[in-house]
Parts: C-alpha cells; structure tokens; sequence
C-alpha cells in the first residue's frame, strides 16, 4: 500500500507535505518489517533536525529500530497517543500512527523525497 499523496525515503519512512508543516511516520513495508511494535521513543519537541538525524526509536517483538527524518525541520508536535498505543503505527502507520510534525527548514531536503510510483518500484526492486 502505497498513498499517492505522500512522499517517501528510501528507508522507508513517509512524509506529508502541508505547508511548511510536514508530517512524519514509517511506511507500511516498514511497519511490516518490525512486526508488533509495543513501544515507541518519540523525538524531542524544538528539536531541530537534518536529514539522516534519528527522531525516534520503534521496538516490537522482532527488534528494535531507529527512525531517521529524511528532511530538515524543527519538531513541533509528536504523537503521544503512541505512548500508550504504541500499535497504532502497525493498525494505521499512514493516519493515526504518524511519529511527528515538523516546521521545514528553507532547504528541508523534500524536493529530494521519493514520489509514489518511485517509492512503489524501490519496493518492487527489494522484494
């Protein structure tokens, strides 16, 4: 399942694009990949960050796995539902188990995102 509104990195991280706010979270292949996740570290908020920077950290029962930000941004809100419903990231990774929001930074990095159909041959080569 890949939404045709978004944008993607190539490690499997999506990006919504509204204004100068983004929102991020991990792709439906990643959330795959971790199995059930059962807890999630969110970023911290202000925290400016640059592409490649880790915002975040997802455990489940498979493995423990960092979260990048592909764009550069200031953290402006995280997802505290996931504290305590860490499982919505596998139940809805591209609506409710969003990871954060950021402010972009004048070179954010987005133009340099995966679009769909870049995103969906990425997991057509992997597979």
């Amino acid at each position: 399942m890949v939404p045709g509104d978004l944008k993607y990195s190539k490690n499997h991280e999506w990006v919504r694009v509204e204004g100068n706010t983004a929102t991020i979270g991990i792709t439906d292949f990643a959330q795959e990949q971790l199995g059930e996740v059962t807890f999630i570290e969110l970023p911290a908020l202000k925290c400016t960050v640059s592409p490649g920077n880790q915002i975040a950290t997802a455990e489940s029962s498979k493995a423990a796995e960092d979260i990048y930000t592909p764009i550069a941004g200031t953290i402006t809100e995280v997802n505290e539902e996931l504290e305590d419903a860490p499982e919505q990231v596998n139940e809805d990774c591209y609506g409710s188990g969003w990871i954060c929001k950021m402010e972009l930074s004048g070179n954010s990095g987005v133009d340099k995102l995966l679009s769909p159909e870049e995103y969906q041959d990425l997991l057509e080569k992997s597979r």
